[in-house]
């Protein structure tokens, strides 16, 4: 999950910190909306890809009407402490304390809220223990991470740094050093260890025995949700995505296939967020306000 090189102007947005429940202490950006305000917009990223990857998409949304938050997850990016070693954290944390942060800072009582989210953050919206107060989620490139989903060669690849790669960079660093393998932000060795572990199942946590708290968690949500996935996702295909939105069982759910350019470059993991990605942003954020009316106030009076 290489990020591209890119380097922000901070100041077009606002930076703030977010408190968690826990009282831990979280770095984010929002971007307001400019013209006639159509709703809040959470963005929420994917595992060790920090909020500046996503800063072109919000300042589209931003432009389009939407107030706009992105956040640097616990142990990620600006909210990392200074050394990752020995930090303990569980990576449910980030959608149970982190991101539920930013949908009480987002969330007025009167403006629609909508959620986007990449990979884990199509994950994090079933985590949230207060879900009911999104009105409509739309998210790219979210699977069950399980190798036999993948294509041959990726989950050869992915087998391998599960197996070989990550145990013997974990026992060496006390961390996952993933900026070594040149594939995202480094992650706290909680991250790792359920990562690795709900990996091994098909349907990632949902057969995990000892996650049957989550999995009726995810049966409470009521919001639409769209999971788009771009056919050359190497990680999170469309056969892995049908695998895990079982989970939201009792969501109108609907899916999308999206199929690159073959005269641009492929999408694959990343492609969502890039500059070419715009038109489809732009059908995302009509999708998303076409559910304000008949969603809001159901969602509002739900429990979580």
């Amino acid at each position: 999950m290489t990020m591209p090189a890119y380097a922000p102007d901070f100041s077009m947005a606002d930076q703030l910190t977010l408190v968690a429940d826990d009282g831990y202490r979280l770095a984010a950006i929002r971007y307001s909306a400019q013209g006639s305000l159509k709703g809040n917009l959470i963005m929420a990223g994917a595992t060790g890809v920090q909020q500046r990857f996503y800063r072109r998409f919000a300042e589209h949304a931003s432009k389009q009407g939407f107030n706009v938050l992105t956040m640097d997850y616990r142990g990620i990016g600006a909210s990392k402490p200074k050394s990752l070693k020995g930090f303990e954290m569980s990576y449910l944390d980030w959608g149970w304390l982190d991101l539920a942060a930013a949908v009480e800072h987002m969330d007025d009582g009167i403006t629609p809220l909508y959620w986007v989210g990449h990979s884990f953050g199509g994950h994090a919206l079933g985590l949230l223990p207060n879900h009911h107060r999104i009105t409509a989620a739309y998210c790219f490139g979210t699977g069950a991470g399980w190798a036999g989903w993948m294509p041959r060669l990726e989950a050869f690849k992915v087998r391998l740094l599960w197996s070989c790669i990550l145990p013997l960079i974990v026992a060496h660093k006390g961390y996952m050093a993933w900026s070594l393998l040149g594939m995202g932000d480094d992650l706290p060795k909680g991250v790792y260890k359920a990562w690795r572990r709900w990996c091994a199942y098909p349907h990632y946590f949902f057969d995990d025995p000892a996650m049957a708290a989550v999995v009726d968690r995810y049966a409470r949500v009521h919001a639409p949700c769209m999971f788009a996935n771009a056919v050359d996702d190497p990680w999170a295909p469309p056969v892995s995505r049908d695998a895990f939105i079982k989970g939201y069982r009792n969501a109108p759910l609907r899916v999308r296939d999206l199929h690159p350019d073959t005269k641009k470059q492929p999408i694959g993991h990343m492609g969502y967020f890039r500059p070419s990605a715009a038109p489809v942003w732009d059908e995302l954020l009509e999708w998303l306000v076409s559910h304000k009316a008949e969603t809001t106030k159901q969602h509002r009076l739900t429990e979580a």
